[in-house]
């Protein structure tokens, strides 16, 4: 199941670079990114109280607060840099070096949650980054 996940969030994220792009055509990238996340916190707090989950929050540790915190920060300084980085440059140019954030997750989980690099993995890295350098230069 959570592979039928991955590729729709795969699928949604090449819509969200395409009609980005189209949307914030006059518009600052600061007040692009505004709009986008305010759709998203009403969609995800709406899907919270569709699923009846709300119920949970007080069952959150202070280490997961933290830690979902952080994440949002990180969330945040992503997609405003996203939309700048969007709003000048050509989407087929920023959407490849967007996603060398998979080299990076590879890395990062391989330093701090001790996950294994594989045989595999190493060389998807490799195509990943030597695709990005194709796609850019």
């Amino acid at each position: 199941m959570w592979l039928l996940f991955a590729i729709l969030s795969s699928i949604f994220a090449a819509l969200t670079s395409i009609l980005a792009k189209i949307g914030i055509d006059g518009v600052n990238s600061n007040l692009a990114t505004a709009i986008r996340t305010a759709v998203v916190l009403v969609m995800s707090w709406g899907m919270v109280f569709l699923t009846n989950t709300q119920k949970g929050i007080g069952e959150i540790s202070s280490k997961s607060w933290l830690f979902l915190i952080l994440s949002g920060l990180a969330t945040g300084a992503s997609w405003l840099c996203y939309y700048k980085a969007l709003q000048i440059g050509d989407a087929s140019k920023v959407v490849p070096i967007d996603k060398l954030s998979v080299v990076i997750t590879l890395v990062l989980a391989f330093i701090f949650l001790h996950e294994q690099f594989t045989f595999k993995s190493v060389i998807g890295c490799i195509l990943i980054g030597i695709g990005t350098l194709f796609m850019v230069v």
